[in-house]
């Protein structure tokens, strides 16, 4: 996706939707959990950006050190809105509160939750980065969210139509774009009287040699496609194909997989995770190998991955919200640590500044981008 234009020669400055039409070209809403509310809470699209501050949650401290650092744009990772809201009692609900704080402070609240748990680099990722893991992979891929575009285009314009394919998001399969599949054949049609054929003649039998374009593309950049395919294509009528795909996503999925660089002991290990994570505490269950060395994570609520762990031969498993009888069930078969919701997530972060700090850069923009110096963990450990 191309960057967002600065919209003025004379004075440099961002809008909400340039920052947020960036996010979602790498953590897409379409790849999200259905049942999420990912993308724009609370705000105006159209207000310039001063300055951005990223929290793994919103509360009202958060938006005051928004306010002190000059931030009016806020960015999440677990969304501030996620039931509906049935009323605003700005009195008794400390979440309308915050909505009319929000909006009278002109703030933009922007979410981006399961679609950046799902992608590449995203918080599973970011957490085996953490944790030091080596050849990391995707640990459980997405799947049937993918289509393939078959399209049949005079062959001396079968270029102009790809790069239009490309160019709104067909053909990338994990690191490669542009990928295509061409068969060349002939086709034929014969148009009515109110036809303006761009090969041959009205009411005439025609044949045309054709190049039969195949691609792939995510469901959801699908509609744009094939707005795009049409306008470079010559034909008054398209001929195409819409296949739905049972394939897994390669460029998508949940939880990652990798390796440490050396074999460590149970103890070592979890000394390595709880140094790392800045963890008060661990929960855990032993598993069966006495070297830690294939280390499956999932940041969050991740504990319906332990079988799928398990099947990819991990000597262990760093998730949250770990159950009693999914400790029960994993003991003996895999180590698996519950290393706390907050501790396994807020890393991420530091993969969203980097980003939004080199595309404000490349665009010449002055804006800064905080993280917010407090904690929003609700959970407290007492120690006697």
């Amino acid at each position: 996706m191309h960057s967002p234009k600065i919209r003025s020669a004379f004075f440099l400055f961002m809008i909400a939707e340039d920052l947020i039409k960036y996010v979602e070209s790498w953590a897409p809403p379409g790849a999200a959990w259905e049942k999420d509310n990912v993308g724009l809470q609370v705000g105006d699209t159209r207000d310039k950006i001063k300055n951005v501050l990223l929290a793994l949650d919103l509360n009202k401290e958060v938006i005051n050190q928004a306010l002190k650092k000059n931030c009016n744009f806020i960015f999440t990772h677990h969304p501030f809105i996620f039931n509906p809201i049935k009323k605003l009692d700005f009195k008794n609900n400390p979440k309308a509160e915050q909505i009319k704080l929000a909006v009278q402070k002109k703030l933009t609240i922007f979410s981006a939750h399961t679609n950046l748990d799902f992608i590449k680099d995203g918080v599973s990722f970011e957490l085996a980065k953490i944790l030091k893991l080596k050849n990391v992979s995707f640990l459980l891929n997405q799947e049937s969210n993918q289509v393939k575009v078959v399209v049949f285009v005079p062959t001396d314009k079968v270029d102009n139509v790809s790069t239009a394919i490309f160019e709104a998001g067909g053909g990338i399969i994990g690191e490669y774009s542009n990928c295509s599949y061409r068969l060349e054949g002939i086709g034929t049609f014969k148009g009515s009287e109110e036809t303006k054929p761009a090969v041959g003649k009205k009411g005439k039998f025609e044949q045309a040699a054709e190049t039969r374009l195949e691609v792939l593309v995510d469901q959801w950049k699908l509609k744009n496609l094939i707005n795009e395919m049409i306008k470079a294509h010559p034909y008054e009528e398209v001929a195409y194909d819409i296949y739905p795909l049972k394939n897994k996503n390669v460029n998508y999925g949940i939880g990652a997989i990798g390796e440490l660089e050396r074999g460590m002991e149970q103890n070592e290990f979890l000394e390595h995770v709880n140094k790392k994570l800045k963890a008060a505490n661990l929960r855990f269950t032993k598993g069966k190998s006495k070297l830690i060395k294939k280390v499956a994570v999932c940041g969050g609520s991740g504990s319906d991955l332990v079988s799928t762990a398990i099947s990819y031969g991990a000597d262990a498993f760093i998730t949250a919200d770990v159950k009693y009888h999914t400790f029960q069930d994993a003991e003996g078969k895999i180590l698996l640590v519950d290393a706390g919701h907050y501790e396994t997530e807020i890393h991420s972060l530091n993969f969203v500044q980097k980003k939004l700090q080199k595309f404000l850069k490349d665009n010449n923009s002055n804006v800064k981008v905080y993280k917010y110096t407090g904690t929003t963990n609700p959970v407290s450990f007492y120690i006697t």
